[in-house]
């Protein structure tokens, strides 16, 4: 563990004008707040907090960052509070301690809610400073190199998936691979034991049965560069475990049947030089076709830049080669962190736009699952590089459609999309896009995002933004429904009502407002005496009787029971009087009233069947519509307008399936008798915004 001396040198070294006061109160804070607890390893718990300030200084970061590092876990672990590490190191200090603190301590909430409110925390708090993202890495590796000392498996493996789902990602998605290789190697040891041990393990044997070859290689790569006359540094591995086992995975061969398992890196003193060198490679030795990339000439979106090739070398030995600058290197290698430069205010927005769209992810996402699904995809995919007509350039993720395209160049342009030219060629708007295209989106301003969609796209952008859109649409017309019902409920009120007096209802009921309250009436969660109470307190007690009864309080009398028995009406047919109706004893439930055709009594041949028949009362009964309408704007209302003209009431209401043609509805509406229900079958089949309608 770094003692507080050294730790004040590490940031002197390269900042000779840092606060060394505030550094060393950091230091002794932190100890003392953490006082004696202590991490799995049996160390003291300041250790950790200490050894992350370290990995901090190997980046060369502000003194802010370091005493943030320092103090990450106060707050969520001790007495701490943001307020006093305000008061003790500034109100920058404080923004980032809050940052990067986590919300674990929210009982209420399930596991993935909580995840999801962390994440979405921390990303929020990373929009705004990147250094908050910078330290809860640094936070994230060091855990992970420590990982070993906890006993429960499962802990080691919730916290391996999480790390490698979403911080070895991040990691990535801002240029730090040696953060992102690291945090893979340890989460695939946790989640992959076997396969860890078994790829390790060949490539050691490789290692000791070929001797110095890595070596030699490399030794020949720079000798045929150095006859060219470039001077160049050249170094070569063996690949990371983490991608051997991926690439296995992916292509579905064995460790033998990966062929390029040598990496070699070149490293040069100008761009000139690497595409020289890059030259002298491809004549030297014969390149693998389909196998070249060009980072330098368009950068990936972190910043990575470098030119990639495969060769083979001799005895058909395949191998990888990377060529780049001394200074592409050093920002591959540690990304944004390495020309993080605050004493100049320097905020590098083209190598965190990417962080744009995950804010639009948080925006947008209805629950935790939401959440946590749409970051995942928008940080962890291989990305491909398509461009617009104007030659903007856009990196996708692999299998992305022309629908993730028009989301990625503006939410606008995605949620008008109604076709597609690839290259210049009309292509549904499924097609998958390849490296390189150009894609041209045609819009149309009265089209809409279609819940299809969500069977193709794959960015977490365009998921969120359609689902959103699907939901305001569903939304609109469920509020359209209550709208009519509405109007068909004030009509028992002695006297007209203005705006006002429906905000004050809206109030009264706990809702937002007054489409809140249209919505709420159309999905049947209140009912005809709740609205006329909010609208006019006092307005129900005057109201004859059966105005009063709620679609649950109206009663229904069957003949041919025993008095006093209790029955409910099957949920699986929908009884209405005039229906033929039997009753089945159910234990411990009474009487199940079933119309005489119901599919169900199929199975009850031998059960205590009753004759039964509909008495006097027979107000309040609920049947079920299976309503298919047109999928164009107005529909839904459109068949409100039928029930509402029917004096039926809504009792619920649910979608069941929408594609680019029709939705289905199922409709539960309280009718007086089965004629009743006939007539608004009838009138819904007449109505041009219907398709089909049946008695369910």
């Amino acid at each position: 563990m770094l003692r507080q001396y050294e730790l004040v040198e590490r940031v002197l070294a390269y900042d000779p004008d840092a606060d060394e006061a505030m550094l060393n109160r950091a230091y002794v804070y932190t100890v003392q707040k953490h006082g004696s607890q202590k991490r799995a390893s049996g160390d003291p718990y300041f250790s950790h907090p200490v050894e992350v300030a370290g990995l901090m200084t190997e980046l060369k970061l502000d003194q802010e960052t370091i005493v943030t590092a320092l103090l990450h876990d106060t707050v969520e672990d001790t007495l701490a509070t943001v307020a006093e590490v305000e008061r003790l190191f500034g109100p920058n200090v404080a923004r980032l301690v809050d940052g990067v603190t986590k919300l674990s301590k929210i009982e209420a909430m399930s596991e993935k809610e909580r995840a999801a409110e962390n994440l979405r925390k921390f990303l929020l708090a990373m929009s705004e400073d990147i250094r908050v993202l910078l330290v809860k890495l640094a936070d994230r590796l060091h855990n992970m190199r420590t990982l070993h000392f906890i006993k429960s498996e499962d802990k080691r493996r919730r916290i391996s998936r999480e790390t490698m789902d979403i911080y070895a990602p991040l990691a990535e998605r801002v240029g730090m691979y040696e953060y992102m290789r690291e945090m893979q190697l340890l989460a695939f040891e946790q989640l992959e034991p076997e396969a860890y041990a078994t790829i390790t393990g060949r490539l050691a044997q490789i290692r000791s049965s070929e001797g110095g070859q890595v070596d030699a290689i490399a030794l020949s790569i720079k000798q045929a560069l150095a006859e060219a006359g470039l001077k160049v540094e050249v170094s070569g591995r063996e690949k990371h475990p983490y991608s051997i086992w991926k690439k296995m995975a992916e292509r579905h061969v064995s460790f033998e049947q990966i062929t390029d398992i040598m990496a070699f890196r070149v490293l040069t003193e100008t761009v000139e030089d690497s595409y020289k060198a890059l030259g002298v490679l491809h004549t030297t030795w014969q390149m693998i076709p389909g196998r070249f990339k060009d980072y330098i000439s368009t950068p990936k979106s972190n910043g990575y830049r470098s030119l990639h090739t495969s060769l083979i070398f001799e005895n058909s030995m395949r191998m990888e080669v990377q060529v780049r600058t001394r200074e592409m290197h050093e920002t591959n290698e540690f990304g944004l962190a390495a020309h993080w430069a605050y004493k100049q205010a320097a905020r590098p927005d083209g190598q965190v736009g990417w962080l744009r769209d995950l804010i639009e992810i948080v925006d947008a996402s209805h629950d935790a699952e939401e959440l946590l699904e749409h970051t995942r995809l928008a940080i962890y995919q291989d990305r491909i590089f398509a461009f617009t007509p104007k030659g903007q350039l856009l990196q996708l993720p692999k299998g992305s459609t022309p629908v993730d395209f028009a989301y990625a160049v503006h939410s606008d342009l995605g949620s008008f999309a109604v076709g597609a030219k690839i290259n210049g060629r009309h292509m549904p708007l499924r097609t998958q896009l390849g490296n390189g295209d150009v894609v041209e989106i045609i819009k149309s301003r009265n089209a809409s995002p279609q819940l299809s969609w969500l069977g193709f796209v794959v960015t977490g952008k365009a998921r969120a933004a359609i689902r959103r859109a699907v939901r305001a649409k569903e939304r609109a017309e469920v509020a359209a429904i209550g709208r009519k019902l509405f109007e068909e409920i004030v009509t028992r009120l002695p006297s007209k009502i203005g705006k006002k007096a429906i905000r004050e209802a809206a109030k009264r009921l706990d809702l937002g407002g007054e489409e809140d309250l249209m919505a709420a009436i159309g999905a049947a969660r209140i009912d005809d005496r709740e609205v006329l109470e909010a609208l006019v307190p006092g307005s129900t007690a005057d109201l004859p009787e059966p105005e009063k009864w709620s679609a649950h309080e109206r009663a229904i009398s069957i003949r041919g029971l025993t008095p006093g028995v209790a029955f409910h009406l099957a949920e699986c047919c929908h009884p209405v009087p005039g229906d033929r109706i039997v009753g089945i004893r159910v234990p411990d439930r009474g009487v199940e009233v079933h119309a005489i055709d119901c599919l169900s009594l199929a199975s009850g041949v031998d059960a205590d069947w009753l004759d039964l028949s509909w008495g006097d009362r027979t107000t309040g009964a609920v049947g079920r519509l299976r309503v298919l309408l047109h999928n164009r704007p107005g529909t839904l209302a459109e068949a409100a307008g039928i029930f509402a003209g029917n004096r039926a009431n809504i009792v619920s209401l649910e979608m069941t399936g929408r594609d680019e043609l029709f939705g289905t509805y199922e409709v539960d509406l309280e009718v007086s008798d089965l004629a009743h229900l006939t007539r608004i079958v009838s009138a819904l089949r007449a109505s041009d915004a219907v398709a089909e309608a049946e008695r369910i």
